[in-house]
């Protein structure tokens, strides 16, 4: 009797030592693989430059992206390329010129317009996000984006993928307004917006002039979506109206307007009359917009602080027109693997906003001007032209 207790005793011993050490052994797998207590955890890294600011010399430079189109990298082939003017074209070739196009200009905020990524060429949504945004993660600089109505179409919806933008590095993209915004509404008392993509940046006077703790130029982004049916019949998305109260709401919230800027993907219905008006730049194939006028020009034109829009969508043109003293700008096609016109170049538009100066210093904004790169040899320079002055 005491030898089979003892034998059981030392049985529930080695049982028990068993047990200690295979909770031992769990413990240590669930917290080096799930806790991340107990591994690096992987931080947003952000511009030392935020708040966005205008530089001490009185100046704000944007690089406007448009249609990057990113698929697969080095085995995504380009579209409409002259065989003179590659060896082999790739999506890198849109990556090397976008890193030109930062190290030549030195800007100080990027401003991707849309169909960042070509999602039926994408396999993985993500991967290719981090790819077409690579060299403006690299650079260090702010920068923000919007969707077109290509983006959506791999491994992420809209929601998803504006979610994903908003957390990559130096990104100062936002998925919506925050609650508070869209409870301040000027017209309505809406509370959900619509699309996915739709947010306010405010630039501040120069570092060390009476302006600087003040927002002297806006930059609103909007979603105008990607495919809708109306009656039936297939179009291009819109801005929808709740998007107009939240801008409208925004701009009278400033006492004093400061000018702004607006960005988004797809051109409004109004646009196609430009065909009949002095431009400047090439007009060189159909506004592809909505069926549905929603009202965005007159919504534009009642705020009074809004001096130009940028667009993208439409790769073949890249004029700005005026519409009712409002001017509507085209980036002109960007990426290698959206479609194009074969020799005629890929480019990327620049805006650069200016101050005036005072009895006090710098002032606030005096003049915007833009021009357009090509991706050529000498990355060369065309149409300047001024857009506003104060």
């Amino acid at each position: 009797m005491v030898s089979s207790s003892a034998a059981n005793w030392k049985h529930s011993f080695l049982y028990l030592g068993f047990l200690y050490s295979l909770l031992c052994f769990l413990h240590n797998q669930i917290s080096h693989n799930l806790l991340i207590g107990h591994r690096p955890v992987r931080v947003k890294k952000t511009s030392p430059d935020l708040p966005l600011r205008f530089r001490s010399d009185g100046t704000f430079k944007i690089l406007q992206v448009a249609d990057m189109h990113y698929g697969n990298g080095a085995l995504t082939r380009c579209r409409d390329v002259l065989d003179s003017e590659f060896e082999h074209c790739s999506d890198l070739n849109t990556s090397r010129f976008l890193k030109r196009m930062i190290e030549a200009e030195k800007p100080d905020f990027i401003a991707f317009t849309g169909d960042n990524i070509f999602g039926s060429s994408s396999v993985d949504a993500a991967e290719s996000l981090l790819r077409a945004f690579g060299p403006a993660m690299e650079s260090g600089l702010p920068w923000a984006a919007i969707l077109g109505n290509h983006d959506q179409e791999s491994t992420m919806n809209r929601e998803e993928l504006m979610s994903f933008i908003s957390l990559m590095d130096y990104s100062v993209s936002q998925i919506n307004p925050s609650a508070e915004d869209l409870s301040n509404l000027a017209r309505g008392s809406r509370k959900k917006i619509d699309g996915f993509g739709n947010y306010d940046l405010r630039v501040y006077g120069a570092p060390g002039s009476h302006l600087a703790n003040s927002s002297i130029l806006n930059l609103f982004f909007l979603d105008s979506g990607d495919w809708e049916t109306v009656q039936g019949v297939r179009t291009y998305g819109w801005i929808k109206e709740s998007q107009l109260d939240w801008l409208h709401g925004i701009s009278q919230g400033y006492q004093d307007k400061p000018p702004a800027l607006a960005f988004f993907h797809i051109p409004i219905p109004e646009v196609r009359q430009l065909w009949y008006k002095k431009i400047v730049g090439q007009f060189q194939e159909a506004v592809a917009c909505s069926s549905v006028n929603s009202g965005v020009l007159q919504t534009l034109v009642s705020m009074r602080d809004v001096k130009a829009v940028f667009m993208g969508h439409d790769h073949n043109n890249d004029f700005c027109g005026d519409l009712e003293n409002i001017w509507f700008c085209y980036g002109g096609g960007f990426g290698y693997h959206g479609y194009g016109k074969a020799g005629w170049r890929r480019r990327a538009r620049v805006i650069l906003a200016e101050l005036g100066k005072g009895e006090k210093g710098w002032t606030g904004v005096e003049r915007i001007k833009t021009w357009k790169s090509l991706d050529d040899d000498k990355l060369s320079k065309i149409d300047e032209q001024l857009l506003w002055e104060y």
